[in-house]
């Protein structure tokens, strides 16, 4: 779940080139703070993707509400049902 977040999170990001060759800037912006610069579009993915993990890092240990889940996780239509290697136990 939290990879799924993060691919989520990453997939929303903006990156801009900076006047003057001064590189790259990125940033998410629903995540305040959660932005990075470096000298090549590469590298400010990584260290934008380095940003948001600690992002959350920090927002779990300060219990942060990190926004929701709903509708990256589907359930299987079969969820319910008995797995196979148990059926015998279910008779």
């Amino acid at each position: 779940m939290l990879i799924k977040y993060l691919e989520s999170a990453m997939k929303k990001a903006q990156y801009e080139i900076l006047h003057d060759n001064e590189g790259y800037f990125g940033k998410i912006s629903r995540l305040q703070g959660v932005w990075a610069n470096a000298e090549t579009l590469e590298n400010c993915r990584e260290e934008l993707q380095e940003v948001l993990e600690e992002w959350i890092i920090i927002g779990l240990n300060t219990k942060r509400n990190l926004g929701t889940a709903k509708g990256k996780i589907e359930i299987a239509s079969d969820f319910d049902e008995p797995l196979e290697d148990f059926k015998e136990y279910m008779e």
